[in-house]
């Protein structure tokens, strides 16, 4: 809303009226006996305006309606005013909203770069993922708690049915983050987010067996996904099927973990989304770490010591760990503030062009071998997924205008 700040003008003292006679209140009925020039019976000229506040000084019960015309005609041209803002609001405003934007892209970009960089490096000396997420998602987990104890981020009032209709969603988060990081210790992690840019083959196909239709340009977008991700797993280098598998496992929990969202979180909107995936955080965590120690717990110790034998200083292991604990939830909840400031669109491209960056850094980093045709294939991937971002917000805006 613009306020239209109007500054008092100085007030004005008239001398007493030095007519003969009383002014009469009867309103002049013989107003075509004044001469009055041409350009003063144009409506609104300046001078016609003049001419009728002389007279409306001699005499103001003339002219009754004077004020109110004069008034409305100020309101007028500031609400015109206001509707075209000056080519300079412009300019700054712009600037400022593009800088904010780059800045929300830029933190989700760097954190979950760190996380994948630093996640792997632990993975290479404590090949142990079940621990390692476990670790990720208890980290997380006091974030949150002291966020709400510090009254930092609003700790959301929840009850008993906000907590069983979020055991289904929590239990699908849980299935796609571990799946997740055992595929990145299997393989490099370029090829993990490929086999990852396929997740949204798995919500066309899930969705629509649940009654969900999409237009053709929809079905089409994921035909590039499907054999860019083909071709990125044959040629792979480190190709492991356990790597494979563990990323397709994780397109189909986060996939359901969405879908599910959608139905059992549909009466608990007034959750924002850093406090609903803090939420989930605490339950993956218990869901989680009693199946990671029945998994692997007594490999834990000797893998340990070999780990600490292998890099030579404890710190520097244990500064991995932390490190990839504390950016795997900073990028999760920069991904929920950045969907909370843009739109779908901006932030499913967003989301695509975050895959590039991340495969891109760790090929520098790890510097792992990338064959022609596999470069092909990752590209053709994240080429279908740009375009289904694209043919799927056109979806949700028909949709939207239709209801």
């Amino acid at each position: 809303m613009m306020l239209l700040n109007l500054h008092p003008s100085p007030s004005l003292t008239l001398p007493k009226s030095t007519h003969r006679y009383p002014i009469s209140r009867t309103p002049i009925s013989h107003q075509s006996n004044l001469r009055v020039s041409n350009f003063n019976k144009i409506p609104n000229h300046p001078t016609s305006q003049i001419h009728k506040a002389s007279i409306f000084l001699k005499n103001p019960y003339e002219f009754t309606n004077f004020g109110h015309k004069l008034t409305s005609q100020i309101v007028k041209s500031a609400s015109e005013s206001s509707q075209d803002p000056t080519p300079d609001a412009e300019t700054e405003k712009s600037p400022n909203k593009t800088l904010q934007l780059a800045i929300v892209f830029g933190f989700w970009y760097f954190q979950n770069i760190v996380f994948n960089i630093y996640n792997k490096k632990a993975l290479n000396i404590f090949p142990y993922p079940w621990l390692l997420a476990s670790f990720q998602l208890f980290v997380g987990s006091i974030w949150m708690l002291v966020l709400w104890a510090t009254k930092l981020q609003p700790c959301p009032k929840i009850d008993k049915s906000f907590i069983i209709a979020l055991l289904g969603p929590a239990l699908f988060h849980t299935i796609g983050h571990i799946s997740a990081c055992v595929s990145f210790s299997k393989v490099a992690v370029s090829f993990t987010h490929v086999i990852k840019s396929a997740e949204p083959v798995f919500s066309v196909v899930f969705s629509s067996a649940l009654g969900d239709t999409y237009p053709l340009s929809v079905w089409l977008s994921i035909l590039p996904i499907v054999m860019g991700c083909s071709l990125a797993a044959v040629t792979e280098v480190s190709f492991n099927p356990a790597g494979l598998w563990g990323a397709m496992i994780s397109n189909v929990g986060f996939v359901l973990r969405n879908i599910y969202s959608k139905k059992s979180l549909e009466n608990f909107k007034q959750v924002n989304g850093l406090n609903l995936y803090g939420w989930i955080t605490i339950l993956s965590f218990f869901y989680l770490f009693p199946v990671a120690i029945f998994v692997e717990g007594s490999q834990w110790v000797p893998g340990y010591h070999k780990a600490i034998a292998s890099i030579g200083n404890p710190s520097t292991f244990y500064l991995w760990v932390m490190i990839s604990g504390v950016f795997y939830h900073l990028y999760n909840q920069s991904s929920y503030q950045a969907l909370d400031d843009i739109s779908p669109l901006t932030f499913s491209v967003g989301n695509t062009m975050k895959r590039v960056v991340v495969i891109v850094s760790s090929v520098i980093v790890f510097r792992n071998p990338v064959r022609a045709l596999n470069a092909l294939g990752s590209a053709i991937a994240i080429l279908g997924t740009f375009l289904y971002s694209q043919a799927s917000s056109k979806k949700k805006a028909a949709v939207e205008k239709k209801d």
